[in-house]
């Protein structure tokens, strides 16, 4: 079975066995749109013809892609609808300021499931840039509190990606990398030296970034913790959106 068809029937199958689950859906660009971004550099800027040229083909694989992952959604029967980022995104030299929140309340409410992606933005310094998936799930952290007040407290973020967690160094080329269970702001200088980059062409930062944009989610939310395993073992993502003891790393805001 596909991936892709996969990780929506689980998705599903969590809706199913807890009516009252509200999700945030976000998928990362990949191939699709980073390849585009670091030809044209758009991450630190777009100002030329030929750089916004690339800004609108980042935009346009980017959107292919999630098209793909909404289609899969639907398919398995989720109310997936797709918020495209860039339409609502405005940043100050690449950190996001405004973006698709207000959207994405209201479709929670509506009993919805939002679906986001990494996307180009407009930014008031740098022309255009680009606004990872994980730093448009930290602004939504900061704003839907505001925005739903008299919901449930945000619980978790799922990262889900190729590796079942963080490790004392890549475990795709060094044998002996361990699991770091957890990542607290207290214990992330003891493993940030074994963090590295992402497989494939990621302008967003690398894992290390991630990391640093999780642990400003759980500074920002009390009580939230933040999850990485990989999407591609069965069942992970069913136990990573259930209140059961989720695989992978944990990242959270205190050693308990």
């Amino acid at each position: 079975m596909d991936v892709l068809q996969r990780l929506a029937q689980e998705i599903a199958q969590a809706r199913a066995a807890d009516p009252l689950l509200k999700l945030v859906i976000g998928n990362g660009a990949g191939s699709f749109g980073h390849l585009h971004a670091k030809r044209h550099g758009t991450r630190q800027g777009v100002h030329t013809a030929q750089q916004w040229m690339g800004f609108a083909a980042t935009a346009d694989a980017a959107a292919r892609l999630t098209r793909l992952v909404a289609a899969a959604l639907l398919a398995a029967g989720v109310p997936a609808w797709s918020i495209q980022p860039s339409a609502t995104l405005r940043c100050i030299d690449g950190t996001v300021v405004d973006g698709p929140d207000w959207a994405v309340a209201q479709a929670l409410r509506r009993d919805l499931v939002p679906l986001i992606h990494g996307d180009v933005a407009l930014d008031e310094v740098r022309g255009g840039t680009i606004a990872g998936t994980e730093e448009i799930m930290a602004w939504l952290v900061r704003r839907l509190p505001v925005l739903m007040s008299n919901a449930e407290p945000l619980a978790r973020v799922v990262l889900a990606g190729e590796v079942d967690g963080i490790y004392t160094a890549d475990p795709l080329q060094h044998a002996d990398a361990r699991l770091i269970p957890q990542i607290t702001p207290r214990s992330l200088a003891q493993v940030a030296a074994g963090l590295g980059g992402s497989h494939g062409v990621d302008v967003t930062g690398g894992m290390i970034a991630k990391v640093e944009q999780a642990l400003g989610m759980v500074k920002e939310q009390p009580g939230l913790e933040v999850v990485v395993c990989s999407g591609l073992i069965p069942g992970n993502i069913i136990k990573a959106c259930s209140h059961r003891i989720a695989p992978g790393t944990r990242i959270a805001g205190d050693d308990s």
